[in-house]
C-alpha cells in the first residue's frame, strides 16, 4: 500500500460515548490497531465481532480467562501456539511512523478472542501466542485513537512494504521485521487464518481498526493488518 499522508485521519472523528459502545483498539471501535474499546469504562478497549474458527480453517481456541473488564469484544479468535520462548517482548519501535511503545500482555476473553490493550498509548502483544522470532505468527495489536485524540498505532496505515519493526525482548536481544504488505479487511470478514494460522518462518502481525466509525454500534467498521517477516535476531 502506498503510504499516507499523516493528516490522513482526524482523531475526532468519532464522538466521545456515554454508554458501553466504544473506542476501538485492534479489531472493532475505535483506538488500536484493530481492537475496540469501551467508553463506558473511562476508555478502556473494546473489541471487534468474533471469527468462528470452524468457518475460516483456524483451530478453535481453548476456554480462556475471564474477560477483562477493560473490554466488551476483542481481537478476532487468536489460535497460536503457546509460546516456547523464555525470553520475552517488551518494547515495540516502529521508526517510519515514531512508535516507541512498551507491550502490556493481551490475552484471550471469554469468547476465545483477544482483549485489547488498556493504555490508548500502549501496544499489547498476545502472550499466549506466538514470541516473535519463533517460528509462526506473533501478534502485537494497539489503539488507533482514544476518545479525545490519537493513539499508539494511529499512522500504522502508513507502513509500507521495506519498513523496519523491531521488537525488544526481555533478555536485551532485538527482533528485527521487514514489512511485506498490508491488509485492509472488514470486521465481518477478518481474516483469522492468515493472521493466526500456521507459519513455516518467523512472522510479525500488527493489528489496529481502520474504516469508518459507526455512531449507531460505537465500533470501526474494519481492522487495519500489517504483515511482516523476520529479518534479523
Amino acid at each position: 500500500m502506498s503510504r499516507r499522508a499523516a493528516s490522513h485521519r482526524t482523531p475526532r472523528r468519532r464522538p466521545t460515548l456515554a454508554i458501553a459502545v466504544g473506542v476501538a483498539v485492534v479489531l472493532a471501535g475505535g483506538a488500536v490497531a484493530g481492537v475496540a474499546v469501551a467508553a463506558s469504562n473511562g476508555g478502556s478497549p473494546d473489541a471487534a465481532t468474533t471469527v468462528n474458527p470452524s468457518a475460516t480453517g483456524a483451530a478453535s481456541p481453548s476456554g480462556g480467562a475471564a474477560r477483562s473488564d477493560s473490554a466488551t469484544e476483542g481481537f478476532q479468535d487468536p489460535a497460536a501456539p503457546a509460546a516456547a520462548s523464555t525470553a520475552t517482548p517488551v518494547r515495540v519501535e516502529i521508526p517510519a511512523i515514531g512508535v516507541s511503545s512498551g507491550l502490556e500482555d493481551l490475552h484471550r476473553g471469554a469468547a476465545g478472542e483477544l482483549d485489547p490493550p488498556k493504555d490508548w498509548d500502549s501496544a499489547g502483544w498476545f502472550s499466549d501466542g506466538i514470541v516473535p522470532g519463533q517460528v509462526g505468527p506473533a501478534v502485537i495489536a494497539g489503539h488507533v485513537d482514544s476518545p479525545t485524540s490519537a493513539a499508539v498505532f494511529y499512522r500504522l496505515d502508513e507502513l509500507v512494504a521495506g519498513d523496519r519493526i523491531t521488537v525488544r525482548m526481555s533478555d536485551g536481544s532485538d527482533r528485527v521485521f521487514q514489512v511485506q504488505r498490508s491488509e485492509r479487511a472488514a470486521k465481518s470478514a477478518f481474516p483469522t487464518s492468515d493472521v493466526y494460522g500456521t507459519s513455516p518462518t518467523p512472522a510479525l502481525r500488527l493489528i489496529t481498526c481502520d474504516g469508518t466509525f459507526d455512531t449507531a454500534t460505537g465500533h470501526y467498521t474494519d481492522n487495519l493488518i500489517v504483515f511482516a517477516t523476520l529479518v534479523h535476531d
